[in-house]
């Protein structure tokens, strides 16, 4: 509690110029005497601050005093306001307030080599709200309810144990424990509808590290694809490795974890792309194909 007293009260000066203990003191509902001892404390890990006495006296900081002065290397502040900047991302409504106490701490504006936002090009709010209010039911440790359309089309109505929310592969996604299934899963945020969350707490501790404790638990499908020299923009996006034909085709070998989305992505790449192995993925492209066409018939 004292450190976070004395970090408030380096803020608080570095804002007002001046305060005094009086001040001080009412804003952290203690006494003048813990206020001078926090100023000896702050004072002896070598910040410039100092007490004056008489008429227009106070605690102040000397002139041009910055927090990294006496605490952070450059390379640590930008690193800090570049990841401040980057939290901004996620809608955390705060940021940009915390963003400015620390831009203020350090002496100088908010870093602006990097700018960074999770939302869609098409300009969606609701996966942000959905985002916020997830959110507030993790740390909270309410249980949310919600309604799920899943990758085979089916619709389904969960109560669920919010813990992680996490991003990958482009996308937001929701890790709980769900109650219907009675095992852990991924929720995509676009997918989820009509979010509640109730009054029922849970206990269940949160994971540290998701995607590298749960890759051991996915079923993958070793993948080989063929790209035409049309796809290379698709190539570079989503593959790390890559060869090339003699016809200047991209022949991909990759894995993904099981699962029906699997036949609807390969089709993404429309008329560029040849699902060379394995045959029961070949097979089962060739039967959606199928389906697609009778649409048009």
């Amino acid at each position: 509690m004292q450190i976070n007293r004395m970090f408030e009260t380096i803020y608080l000066l570095l804002e007002r110029k001046s305060m005094t203990a009086g001040e001080l003191a009412e804003r952290f509902e203690v006494s003048r005497r813990t206020v001078y001892r926090d100023v000896e404390s702050l004072s002896a890990a070598g910040i410039p601050i100092y007490m004056s006495k008489g008429k227009g006296g106070g605690i102040s900081l000397m002139e041009n005093f910055v927090l990294n002065k006496a605490v952070l290397t450059e390379e640590e502040k930008t690193d800090i306001l570049s990841a401040m900047k980057a939290v901004g991302a996620v809608n955390c409504n705060s940021t940009d307030t915390a963003l400015n106490k620390l831009s203020s701490l350090f002496g100088e504006k908010s870093t602006d080599w990097i700018e960074i936002d999770f939302s869609s090009w098409s300009g969606q709010k609701k996966e942000g709200e959905t985002f916020q209010n997830i959110k507030d039911a993790i740390l909270n440790k309410k249980v949310i309810r919600f309604f799920y359309s899943g990758s085979n089309g089916e619709r389904t109505y969960r109560e669920a144990e919010p813990l992680k929310l996490c991003f990958k592969g482009m996308s937001r996604y929701l890790y709980a424990y769900c109650h219907l299934r009675k095992d852990f899963r991924f929720f995509k945020l676009t997918r989820m509808n009509e979010i509640s969350i109730s009054e029922q707490n849970f206990i269940r501790e949160t994971p540290v590290n998701i995607f590298t404790d749960t890759v051991s638990d996915m079923k993958y499908i070793s993948l080989k694809l063929r790209l035409s020299a049309s796809m290379a923009y698709r190539v570079y996006d989503e593959f790390d490795h890559y060869t090339m034909d003699s016809a200047g085709n991209f022949i991909v070998q990759t894995e993904y974890p099981a699962g029906k989305w699997l036949v609807p992505y390969v089709i993404s790449f429309g008329s560029g792309c040849e699902v060379l192995e394995p045959a029961l993925i070949r097979k089962q492209v060739c039967e959606e194909l199928k389906n697609m066409l009778g649409n048009y018939s």
